[in-house]
């Protein structure tokens, strides 16, 4: 099928910036593609690099994107290479759009984890999510002293109600020693969902290892970005978490193909898409591969909702 499309990049202001162990992350910049078939039908797609989890940036998606000159057809989105995971995605979520139009139904907020920001304000906001129906909640560690951040947390978990939760990422953050004392101290947290990417991808046979001798579940982010390094993983070993952000994956239909055949425990999130990304990482979660665990969509705190050029 041939389609014609248009492409502007976009970008978001963080109302405060992110801070991880990469850093500080101040704007959300992106791509929102307008494919056009030969029926006249029109669909949209989104581009949302994330270039330090291992995507082409957004000079390279818009390169890729000015080189087609407005026209494409299925074979070339098929053709995307692996460099452009995030084009991969984009392209064919808004191809697969139009053979199968969205019907998604509304989840309530249990289904969803959010983000808490780490300011004065953090028990405030956490209150205002706990009344708003939220169950699951995510906090950035690896910024500070181990000791202190843990006794953060353990506020944090004794602030929880009887069915809440708490996701931890490091973002590759710990050294092996402070990995070993967070899972330590993980064992007796009954409210302690995982512990998120506590070492880097490179130190793979170590959370191996880790994940073995702790009871504390580990959840795989950084080390499984694109579908590639998920494959590899799991032919490695894994059977712990795998945290799956749909939009930086590759091609929908392949990541489709794998959970099926090897039925994957994952936690589907986002990369604080706009709400054409999120549209599509819904469909996937309810529609293609449901999983148990709270989707990791938590942005309502974090990006305006204005967008500019």
């Amino acid at each position: 099928m041939d389609y014609r499309f248009r492409f502007a990049a976009y970008r978001r202001p963080f109302k405060t910036p992110l801070r991880t162990h990469h850093g500080l992350w101040a704007v959300r910049e992106g791509i929102i593609l307008s494919l056009r078939d030969e029926a006249g039908r029109i669909t949209q797609g989104e581009i949302a690099p994330l270039p330090w989890f291992g995507t082409e940036t957004l000079k390279e998606a818009i390169a890729f994107c000015t080189s087609l000159g407005g026209k494409i057809t299925t074979t070339q989105i098929a053709a995307i290479p692996d460099t452009l995971p995030a084009c991969q995605f984009g392209f064919e979520s808004a191809s697969l759009h139009l053979a199968d139009p969205e019907n998604l139904a509304p989840l309530p907020p249990k289904k969803f984890c959010q983000l808490v920001r780490r300011s004065p304000n953090l028990y405030h906001n956490l209150e205002h999510l706990l009344k708003k129906g939220f169950r699951t909640f995510k906090l950035k560690i690896a910024l500070d002293d181990p000791t202190t951040e843990i006794a953060l947390c353990q506020h944090i978990l004794d602030t929880l109600p009887t069915d809440g939760y708490l996701r931890l990422d490091a973002n590759g953050g710990l050294t092996l020693e402070q990995a070993k004392y967070w899972l330590d101290w993980g064992e007796t947290q009954g409210k302690l969902e995982f512990i998120e990417q506590p070492l880097a991808p490179g130190h793979f046979s170590d959370l191996l290892r880790l994940n073995a001798e702790f009871q504390t579940q580990i959840a795989l982010d950084e080390s499984v970005a694109q579908l590639a390094s998920l494959e590899n993983c799991y032919a490695q070993g894994w059977r712990g978490v795998f945290v799956i952000k749909l939009a930086i994956a590759g091609f929908p239909s392949q990541l489709n193909d794998f959970c099926q055949t090897h039925r994957p425990d994952i936690v589907m999130s986002t990369v604080f898409e706009t709400a054409v990304g999120q549209r599509a990482l819904l469909k996937f979660s309810q529609d293609v591969f449901p999983s148990q665990r709270a989707l990791g969509m938590g942005g309502s705190l974090w990006l305006n909702n204005q967008m500019s050029p």
